[in-house]
């Protein structure tokens, strides 16, 4: 389902990015980073036009030749992100808003544990349970 998901902390520095073919991860990393610009410019949009009321999950931020680049922000600025591969159709706009619920909810639980420093990087067996099952689900 997921090539790659990656949680980037409010001041734009990975918390946490996972990638399935390992080879890749370099090419993940700068998808990831070239995706921060679309993510605060949406911010800034729907910021600017609703106030304060505004919907978490951003969508499609940019679809690229293989991959497609979805965005998610927290109300604390955390940002997620997922790259899916393009060949991958049968992916509707509700099984990637839940797979960012998830996501959320299990970063929350991350953020929860009193042994967690914030704004360390995320090192959580059960974080990376969720991030697995994400990657390995098929559609």
């Amino acid at each position: 389902m997921a090539v790659c998901i990656a949680v980037i902390a409010k001041e734009n520095y990975p918390l946490y990015i996972r990638s399935v073919p390992t080879q890749n991860e370099l090419k993940f990393h700068y998808t990831v980073h070239t995706s921060l610009d679309v993510v605060e410019e949406k911010i800034s949009a729907v910021g600017k036009s609703l106030g304060d009321q505004r919907e978490l999950y951003l969508g499609l931020l940019y679809p690229t030749e293989d991959y497609k680049v979805y965005g998610y922000v927290t109300n604390s600025k955390v940002k997620f992100v997922i790259v899916v591969d393009s060949s991958n159709t049968s992916l509707r706009d509700n099984e990637i808003r839940s797979m960012f619920r998830k996501l959320h909810n299990s970063f929350t639980d991350v953020m929860c544990n009193p042994f967690h420093n914030p704004g360390d990087s995320i090192q959580s067996k059960a974080f990376d349970g969720i991030v697995s099952g994400m990657m390995t689900q098929t559609g």
